[in-house]
C-alpha cells in the first residue's frame, strides 16, 4: 500500500478536504466494453439536455469546487478544476470519446459526482506521495499536451516530482493499456459527510475491478474523519 500524506499547508487551507484513494492490483486496462462505452455516451446527452436551461457554475459538485480553487488563490476562471473542463466539453456538445476502460469510468465518475478524479499507473509512481500545494516553479506536461504551471494547485507528487492535480494530471504516470496496477485519486467533495464519502469511493472501485478485473482496497484521507487527530490523518491511515 502506497503511503499516501497530506501537508499541513493543505489541510490549513481547506481543512474539510476529503480524497477518496484507491489502489487496484492485476488489472487489466484495454478497450471499453460496449455497455460502458454506451453509458458514456448517454449520460453526456443527458448532461447536455439538462444544461440547456442552467450555468454550469450552478451545479452543486462544480460550484464548490470553484470554491476549493479559490481557497487556493487561484482564478477558477482561468483554472477550471477537470470536472468542470468535462462539463464544459459536454455543454459544447464535443463529447468525450473512448480512450480505454480506466480512463472512461474514470471521466463517467468525474460527471457523475461532479468533482475532479485521476487514475494514474502505480508502477510509474516513485515512492511515497505527498498532496501539497503546488511550488512557485513546478510544471509538468500534461494530458492536455502542454506544459502547466502547478504554483498555488493541489498536486499529488513523489520522488520524482508532480504527477497529478485536480486541474489537470500529467503524461508521465497515465493508464495505458501496460497498465496492471493502478491509483485512482478521487476530490470528493468537502461537504461530503465520511458515510457517503465511503459509499461513492466503494461503488467507483466496485464498478473498476468489475470491468477491469483485479483487486483493490481503498480509504479515505482528510483531518476531520470521525475524530481522528491531524497526525493520524496525515499519514493517510
Amino acid at each position: 500500500m502506497l503511503e499516501i500524506q497530506l501537508s499541513c499547508e493543505l489541510t490549513k487551507l481547506i481543512p474539510d478536504i476529503k480524497i477518496g484513494v484507491i489502489e487496484y492490483q492485476h488489472i487489466t486496462v484495454g478497450d471499453s466494453p460496449q455497455m460502458l462505452k454506451g453509458r458514456l455516451q448517454l449520460f453526456q446527452e443527458s448532461i447536455y439536455f439538462e444544461l440547456e436551461d442552467k450555468n454550469i457554475t450552478e451545479l452543486p459538485g462544480i460550484q464548490e469546487w470553484r470554491t476549493v480553487f479559490k481557497r487556493m488563490g487561484k482564478d477558477p476562471n482561468r483554472y477550471r478544476h477537470s470536472a468542470e473542463a468535462l462539463y464544459r466539453r459536454v455543454k459544447k456538445q464535443n463529447y468525450l470519446t473512448s480512450v480505454n476502460s480506466a480512463t472512461d469510468l474514470n471521466n463517467f465518475f468525474s460527471l457523475q459526482y461532479q468533482v475532479p478524479m485521476g487514475v494514474y499507473d502505480a508502477n510509474l509512481i516513485d515512492g511515497p506521495v505527498d498532496i501539497r500545494v503546488g511550488g512557485e516553479n513546478e510544471e509538468y506536461v500534461g494530458l492536455n499536451g502542454r506544459t502547466n504551471s502547478l504554483h498555488r494547485l493541489i498536486i499529488s507528487s513523489d520522488q520524482q516530482g508532480p504527477f497529478g492535480s485536480p486541474f489537470v494530471d500529467s503524461e508521465r504516470t497515465a493508464v495505458t493499456c501496460k497498465t496492471k496496477n493502478a491509483l485512482q485519486l478521487l476530490y470528493l467533495r468537502p461537504s461530503t459527510n465520511l458515510d457517503e464519502a465511503k459509499k461513492q469511493t466503494e461503488s467507483i472501485m466496485n464498478m473498476f475491478t468489475q470491468i477491469s478485473g483485479g483487486e483493490a482496497a481503498y480509504r479515505i484521507l482528510g483531518c476531520q474523519l470521525g475524530g481522528k487527530n491531524e497526525a493520524d490523518c496525515l499519514k493517510g491511515q
